[in-house]
């Protein structure tokens, strides 16, 4: 009988198990598959469970497994979740939205090729906002399977776009999840449902075969329990795809066995984001006082480090709009969109398809100097830290455009102004000029409900992130929490 020790373990520890034959991939499988199909429906984490695929690759797995030669690396016999963006050969793909529920392709995307080479079990496909919020969703209730609930909270949002992934690994359904990102897909999720996800360079991860939003930001990336899991799963599934030309030549090398991320254990130095917390939540901001305390003690800090000035939000906003009205040009005018569950979203799609070619063509000239700026900060440290979000999640029906009231204070947090700017979007501007970013769990805030950290490199420094976000969880037990599911 595998129990809560076992589902809630990490990749590295499963594949050791697996190897060790204290476990097979048939017990791990069925295990989790009994609480995807149990647990995940109240989540509103799960579109379609693959449970005869899932066994009969579980089952070879095993027999591969029993002979050394034939191991094919550190996720083998690991079941794991795809967002539902994902081809996937036979099985229907729905993108989270009703005009596609029955959508089924003939091909497997990338990496869902590479995860099953790899050794990987494909449990099901996991829920996401419709069209990963294409259409402009401003409420959690944005899927046609419901909203996605956190585990620790179901009464508050598990996170889009990627909200099955989130809530599926965080609530112990799978031991993985691979999620996507365009302007904060992978990170809110991570957030709200307590876990340690990684949004890689743009580029380093082949999308073929995923759904396109936007052309220029969509990232495909690993939602996991730890960052040394994030580095397993990565190393499986990046890579230069012939079929997605925006691949690069480079690989992403880790250690699968024997020393943890990073060689050699080094001081690092981090810079932290000036004005970082500034209309924070109190727990957010006493967590991340908190976490940089646990930083200072292997790293150098700088603080209130100046972040580049430029409309970040306003920029990825246009190129969104423009590249996701393109994407989903024949769905918007034939009137699909009436279709979708959010109300927003049924109409969300008519202003996008008139944004002005002057507007997105001078976006996209825009990134060339945010992109030099960024970088030329980026190029003095290992990486900046900032909170991922400010807020904890937001309760099932809360309309994102309020405004927000996220203390039980009789005060509201002060407006920005130019005396006490906003802080910096790290979220978009990363995903505007493609570097990777790395959350890690950092404490509870209000209701019960997760907080965390971000990491933010250059590009193609998924390893020195991965060090980093590792010797802050190796001093830390934030991501070993549980949530009490009943």
């Amino acid at each position: 009988m595998i129990g809560d020790d076992v589902v809630f373990a990490s990749v590295r520890d499963l594949g050791q198990m697996l190897r060790r034959r204290r476990i097979s991939s048939v017990e791990l499988t069925e295990a989790y598959l009994s609480r995807l199909e149990t647990i995940g429906p109240r989540l509103g984490a799960v579109v379609t469970v693959t449970r005869d695929l899932a066994v009969a690759q579980a089952r070879k797995a095993d027999h591969e497994l029993a002979v050394p030669r034939r191991y094919r690396g550190p996720l083998h016999g690991i079941p794991f979740g795809a967002k539902d963006l994902l081809a996937t050969k036979g099985i229907p793909t729905t993108w989270g939205a009703e005009p596609y529920r029955d959508q089924v392709f003939d091909y497997d995307a990338t990496v869902i090729e590479r995860l099953r080479e790899a050794g990987a079990v494909l449990l099901g496909k996991l829920a996401m906002v419709e069209l990963a919020g294409g259409m402009g969703y401003n409420n959690p209730d944005a899927s046609f399977t419901g909203p996605g609930r956190s585990p620790w909270n179901p009464d508050h949002w598990s996170g889009g776009s990627s909200s099955g992934s989130g809530a599926s690994t965080a609530a112990g359904l799978v031991a993985f999840a691979i999620g996507s990102e365009t302007s904060g897909s992978i990170m809110t999720p991570s957030t709200n449902c307590g876990l340690s996800g990684l949004r890689p360079t743009y580029g380093l991860v082949s999308r073929h075969g995923a759904m396109a939003l936007c052309w220029t930001l969509d990232k495909l990336g690993p939602m996991c329990r730890t960052a040394d899991d994030c580095g397993l799963v990565l190393s499986a599934i990046a890579g230069k795809d012939p079929a997605d030309p925006t691949t690069g030549a480079g690989d992403f090398d880790y250690p699968v066995r024997g020393a943890r991320a990073g060689g050699p254990r080094r001081r690092f130095r981090i810079g932290v984001v000036k004005n970082a917390t500034e209309r924070a939540q109190p727990e957010v901001k006493e967590n991340f006082r908190r976490s940089l305390d646990v930083l200072r003690s292997f790293a150098k800090l700088d603080e209130d480090v100046e972040f580049p000035d430029f409309p970040w939000s306003a920029a990825v906003g246009i190129i969104v709009d423009a590249e996701g009205a393109s994407a989903f040009r024949d769905l918007i005018e034939s009137g699909g969109t009436r279709k979708l569950r959010a109300a927003a979203d049924r109409v969300g799609g008519y202003p996008a398809i008139m944004t002005l070619a002057v507007d997105y063509l001078e976006a996209m000239r825009a990134r060339v100097p945010m992109r030099a700026a960024l970088d030329a900060l980026l190029s003095r440290y290992d990486a900046l830290v900032t909170p991922t979000r400010l807020g904890v999640a937001p309760p099932i029906g809360y309309d994102f455009d309020k405004p927000p009231s996220p203390s039980p204070s009789p005060s509201p947090p002060p407006s920005p102004s130019p005396e006490r700017p906003a802080p910096p979007a790290t979220i978009p501007a990363g995903n505007l000029v493609g570097i990777p970013a790395l959350c890690v769990p950092n404490g509870f805030g209000q209701h019960g409900l997760p907080t965390s950290l971000q990491l933010i490199g250059r590009a193609f420094s998924e390893a020195t992130l991965i060090a980093i976000a590792d010797r802050y969880q190796q001093a830390t037990d934030w991501h070993k929490k549980r949530p009490a599911l009943g």
